[in-house]
């Protein structure tokens, strides 16, 4: 991931309840645990909303020791960036993948001795709702003593998502895309003769999220004539740069579109006429060095013409 890419999915997350900042994947802890702090979970059932499934797992550490302990907690997620807070808790940070599932590590809490602490994880999984209830497995919770190199105690559990009729029995598998499926679509732009001579244009675009695959934001790379350059966007949730910006309104539903404009200009001195092709490239942002691939590059990709005029 580059270091923009890091900078828009860092910020993105920046409102949770826990701060998650993307990292580069540390060292896996040795197998095995050292006994002393236990840690146990049940089930995590998610519920059907307008955007995908929502739930929330209590976790609670007891720490068997004869004096006081921090500990922090490996999260294993039951599904690709679903994991969104930890109370109590503090910072996360991403630590790999897992069958392109995140392994997270979050700052805990002191425990008293023969005292226990119940963490709340709550889930975000963005797929779109079925009539019958589905299942994953693979969700795992480690606890480290702070300072420890290896696990003192581990549990997995399995995640339920609730139909939207309201059953839990017999649920089918989960299986979430692993692949984006993104297309990009805009089309030609004039640019007009502003009052001080410089040039600006609107640009009506189109994004469609085809899937259920992990990401936190698209990014669009500009490729434009020289000279052009991306001026901003409307609505602006992000940062925008010269030749790339980050579209616009968060995570994507499956089979949602969503149209934005994009305002390109050139500078004073820019002559009336066709300044050439331009070309934006949609991608997903989710893991460094792990961003998705896309199961058909073709559409992620729109050529447009960008002509100049003077104010009539």
């Amino acid at each position: 991931m580059t270091t923009r890419t890091t900078r828009v999915a860092t910020a993105l997350l920046g409102g949770a309840a826990a701060l998650l900042t993307l990292a580069a994947p540390a060292a896996a802890a040795p197998s095995g645990t050292t006994g002393g702090i236990d840690v146990t979970a049940q089930r995590l059932v998610l519920e059907p909303t307008d955007q995908g499934y929502v739930g929330t797992l209590a976790a609670t550490v007891t720490n068997r020791k004869p004096t006081a302990t921090s500990v922090n907690l490996v999260i294993t997620e039951p599904a690709g960036a679903s994991f969104a807070t930890i109370e109590p808790g503090g910072a996360c940070l991403y630590d790999r993948l897992v069958e392109n599932r995140l392994v997270i590590s979050c700052m805990g809490d002191q425990i008293e001795a023969g005292r226990s602490v119940t963490f709340r994880l709550g889930f975000h999984v963005w797929t779109t709702t079925r009539d019958y209830p589905m299942v994953a497995d693979g969700g795992r919770i480690e606890v480290v003593a702070d300072g420890a190199a290896r696990a003192a105690d581990a549990t997995g559990f399995t995640t339920l998502f609730r139909s939207t009729t309201g059953s839990l029995r017999m649920p089918r598998p989960y299986v979430q895309a692993t692949e984006t499926d993104l297309s990009i679509r805009g089309g030609a732009v004039t640019l007009d003769r502003q009052p001080d001579g410089s040039l600006l244009g609107r640009m009506p675009v189109t994004v469609r999220y085809g899937n259920d695959a992990p990401t936190f934001s698209l990014n669009v790379e500009a490729a434009l004539p020289a000279g052009v350059d991306v001026h901003h966007i409307e609505p602006q949730d992000m940062p925008s740069f010269p030749n790339w910006f980050t579209v616009p309104g968060g995570r994507f539903m499956p089979g949602e579109e969503r149209t934005f404009d994009v305002f390109l200009s050139a500078p004073a001195g820019t002559p009336a006429g066709e300044l050439g092709t331009g070309t934006f490239t949609v991608s997903g942002s989710y893991f460094w060095g792990a961003d998705p691939q896309d199961v058909d590059p073709a559409d992620n990709s729109t050529s447009f013409a960008v002509t100049a005029v003077d104010a009539s």
